[in-house]
């Protein structure tokens, strides 16, 4: 079965998709079977597409993500997603609040997938600068690097 990676973050506009988009190329250099989307805990910006300064960053680094829309996370992702990561300790308590009793996706946060930042939260970059975006996109990089190399290792 291949696996499948839903990462979440507060709104779905700025973290998630990024990571998405992170995590998206490094599946593909890696040639790795996976799915994978991004959702967020809270319901303000569904349908939206993501933040502009967050596809900005993403197209500097070669990814398009105009094409995503937000998303609220749902009780089927639990069961429908191998591996649900959060973006901050805040969305990774309410995803533990959220799970109802048959999930089987693990839950963690991006950045436990690299050594030394196990813990730490994706800063959001929503009510700062373009450099936060830049910022983020090198967290969400370090962060699906690590995560992908754990799951062609099987970890």
């Amino acid at each position: 079965m291949p696996y499948s990676i839903l990462f979440v973050c507060l709104g779905n506009i700025c973290r998630s998709p990024l990571a998405e988009a992170a995590f998206r190329k490094e599946a593909r250099r890696l040639k790795l079977d996976v799915v994978v989307d991004s959702a967020g805990t809270g319901g303000w910006h569904v349908g939206e597409p993501p933040d502009p300064r967050a596809q900005a960053v993403a197209r500097k680094n070669g990814v398009d993500i105009s094409a995503l829309r937000g998303r609220q996370v749902k009780p089927g992702d639990f069961r429908r997603f191998t591996h649900i990561v959060a973006l901050d300790e805040d969305n990774l308590a309410n995803l533990r609040r959220l799970s109802p009793a048959d999930a089987s996706a693990k839950l963690s946060l991006l950045l436990d997938h690299v050594d030394g930042r196990e813990g730490q939260p994706v800063a959001d970059p929503y009510f700062g600068d373009d450099d936060g975006f830049d910022l983020t996109w090198a967290d969400v990089t370090a962060g699906a690097r690590g995560l992908a190399q754990k799951l062609r290792r099987g970890d």
